[in-house]
């Protein structure tokens, strides 16, 4: 098998106005989409609809194509617990989807559409119209953004993929920006720079021990001690060079 035939994208499709620029995009055959919530209605041809429990059901596709499947709390909860589960991953969709992706496709490239995570006090927040900012509530697993994207970033490193960003506004993932067009040419992460910090973090996480198999990690609050959670944010920037 030749290293192009091994180099596998997946583009994560958030509900961000910008995301509308992808309908005129080709889909080569070495890419699979995973559509969040409500961006099933982007484009037609998506593999994959990600939502949570609580999704409206008036909101889904009418059907689904054979080729399409439906990913729930059964597939993602599981998957983001091999990266230490859903409250250290941070617990909105955009994260959610990502280490998925990462545990189900093993994606060389892993690039995000929609999903920067700021919203204009005015004017559309959505491809839709306005709607709620889902990473911005209060949930102590996303107390600090950027830091959560740099976990992402830094595990998926480790397994040899890219994150990157297809929007060059402003944006809470500290993913590089890149256009669409140079999404063939990006290449698996050859080698892994993490360092003794990314073994720091990891192992704070694990003393800590904030863990919630079933995913409903909310039902332990009580017990966390968020000046610790601040202080593995500020180990997962400083892993990977933004500290």
């Amino acid at each position: 098998m030749s290293t192009r035939s091994k180099h596998r994208i997946v583009l994560v499709l958030g509900s961000a106005p910008d995301v509308v620029q992808c309908q005129s995009w080709p889909k080569p055959p070495n890419l699979q989409s995973v559509a969040i919530n409500n961006a099933w209605r982007i484009r037609k041809d998506w593999d994959f609809l990600i939502s949570p429990d609580d999704f409206p059901v008036e909101r889904m596709p009418g059907s689904f194509d054979q080729q399409q499947t439906h990913i729930t709390s059964d597939d993602y909860v599981p998957a983001n617990n091999q990266y230490g589960g859903v409250y250290y991953a941070g617990g909105t969709m955009a994260f959610t989807a990502g280490y998925w992706a990462l545990a189900a496709l093993r994606p060389t490239v892993l690039a995000f559409l929609g999903c920067d995570m700021v919203y204009p006090q005015s004017g559309n927040t959505h491809f839709y119209g306005r709607g709620q900012p889902d990473p911005l509530r209060e949930d102590p697993s996303l107390r600090n953004l950027e830091a959560k994207s740099a976990r992402l970033m830094m595990h998926a490193r480790r397994q040899g993929c890219s994150c990157v960003r297809l929007s060059s506004g402003e944006s809470r993932l500290v993913f590089p920006s890149v256009d669409f067009d140079a999404l063939p040419d990006l290449r698996a992460v050859s080698d892994f720079s993490g360092g003794s910090v990314f073994d720091d973090a990891l192992n704070k996480e694990d003393r800590l021990g904030y863990y919630a198999p079933d995913g409903r990690y909310w039902k332990a609050f009580d017990h966390f001690d968020f000046d610790e959670i601040d202080e593995i944010d500020r180990l997962w920037l400083k892993a990977a060079g933004f500290q």
